[in-house]
């Protein structure tokens, strides 16, 4: 029994290549899996279901939905750039949408899975965006807006990360060990599973005196990346 986890693939037409390999990964080793966990960030930018371009996500949509019609379930977690994926994905893609934070039963063991944002409690001012942009008043104006103007909008929110994240010291983007700790702790958990900070590593941590996990996605930039876990072991793997 294997179970695949993969987060930040950040798919969008300006990076065919990872598109197509996201789809033979979709074809040969998720096929082939007992089921995929998508944590996150799958797409660049998501500006409602409504909004689905044919050339640019159909693709995608259409190779996911093969695996689950294929009997591979896939579940998809709301990762900063696409948690507006709503119902029509899902029922399009069949894939089933995972709450942020999700406990699951990993091989007999309780893991805890997240896209990972919110433990970076020290990035304050992305975690004031993050809860403006998650406010269901803003999410309603926004969907009223045209396609066009949706369009403009994140490019203009993404100009202005841009600016900020390069002002930003590295580690003020990275988990806050604490808020790790505390979030394992409130769910009774040893190992964490999360991406999000594109920092690929397992981190072997002790947690009230018993050693506990923490694994981070790697993001799918340069290439792929994906964790393979069996009831032996979890494995953190590159693509190409």
């Amino acid at each position: 029994m294997t179970t695949l986890f993969i987060s930040d693939l950040h798919l969008c037409a300006q990076r065919p290549a990872v598109i197509g390999l996201f789809i033979d990964f979709l074809r040969e080793r998720a096929a082939r899996a007992d089921a995929l966990y998508i944590l996150g960030d799958l797409f660049e930018y998501w500006i409602g279901d409504d909004a689905v371009s044919d050339a640019e996500f159909t693709p995608i949509v259409d190779a996911l939905h093969a695996l689950t019609q294929g009997g591979t379930p896939a579940y998809i977690m709301h990762g900063n750039r696409d948690f507006l994926i709503g119902a029509g994905f899902a029922a399009a893609s069949g894939c089933r949408l995972l709450p942020d934070p999700s406990l699951i039963d990993l091989h007999g063991e309780a893991v805890l899975l997240m896209h990972g944002d919110t433990l970076c409690t020290d990035d304050l001012a992305y975690q004031n965006f993050r809860r403006m942009v998650r406010d269901p008043q803003w999410i309603a104006g926004f969907l009223r807006k045209t396609v066009d103007e949706r369009n403009a909008v994140v490019r203009n929110l993404r100009e202005t990360s841009k600016a900020a994240m390069a002002e930003k010291k590295p580690e003020i983007m990275d988990v806050n060990t604490q808020t790790v700790e505390t979030v394992m702790r409130q769910h009774g958990v040893r190992h964490l599973i999360h991406g999000h900070t594109h920092r690929p590593a397992q981190h072997d941590l002790r947690l009230d005196g018993r050693a506990a996990r923490r694994t981070v996605l790697g993001d799918w930039y340069e290439q792929g990346s994906v964790l393979v876990c069996d009831a032996r072991a979890c494995v953190l793997e590159t693509l190409r």
